[in-house]
């Protein structure tokens, strides 16, 4: 199963992504997280890579696409996909390589959340430095991470000007994705408990008794 988890920034796709991933026993790759980890790697990729975050805009469909597929080519199971693809011509790159493959074309899942609610998670959420674990400040005032202990952050993207902007690229460059996708996408209140979402999205794509590929 090659799953998409779609939703604005702050609807939770990070954490579904990691519960989905223990729970199917299948990789789960931000694509996000690749990025920003390139752009704290100091190169001059990293660099570019670096301010273009900082402003909430999207990175380059082809950039994006390469590291997708170094991912595809290491595949050996499933896959979940969190935050990719982001435009329509990535989407039909994401299809094309899945067909060279032999692969069947994804499952995708689409979180709901009012973007009242997505503004008050952003403003209030830090990460690890290290493992990349996202926090709620009301849940968890510490200034440390609970998986592994380092020190937790706030992202530059997390600030409220560019919490704005970021919803705005995503309902004009993703929205167009979940037309693309329609006749095969899942969509899930993604405005409850975690624990609630999780077992929704395993209804929606039929795994609610566990799966492996």
């Amino acid at each position: 199963m090659i799953l998409l988890l779609f939703g604005p920034p702050g609807c939770g796709k990070g954490t579904q992504s990691r519960l989905l991933s223990q729970w199917l026993s299948i990789p789960a790759v931000s694509t996000g997280d690749m990025l920003r980890t390139e752009a704290e790697s100091g190169s001059e990729l990293g660099r570019q890579l670096a301010a273009i975050l900082a402003t909430g805009s999207y990175v380059s469909d082809d950039l994006v696409n390469r590291i997708v597929l170094s991912q595809l080519d290491r595949l050996s199971g499933g896959l979940i996909l969190d935050g990719y693809p982001r435009t329509v011509e990535q989407a039909r790159f994401l299809d094309a390589a899945l067909s060279q493959r032999g692969l069947p074309p994804p499952v995708a899942v689409t979180l709901r959340v009012p973007e009242e609610v997505i503004v008050a998670r952003l403003s209030s959420r830090s990460q690890c430095s290290n493992c990349r674990r996202v926090f709620n400040l009301a849940d968890h005032p510490a200034p440390y991470c609970a998986e592994c202990g380092a020190p937790l952050i706030q992202r530059s993207d997390d600030r409220p000007d560019v919490i704005q902007r970021r919803l705005l690229t995503y309902h004009e460059k993703t929205r167009p994705v979940l037309d693309y996708y329609r006749s095969h996408t899942h969509e899930v209140d993604g405005n409850q408990h975690p624990d609630i979402v999780f077992q929704a999205i395993l209804r929606a794509v039929g795994g609610a008794n566990g799966a492996s590929g």
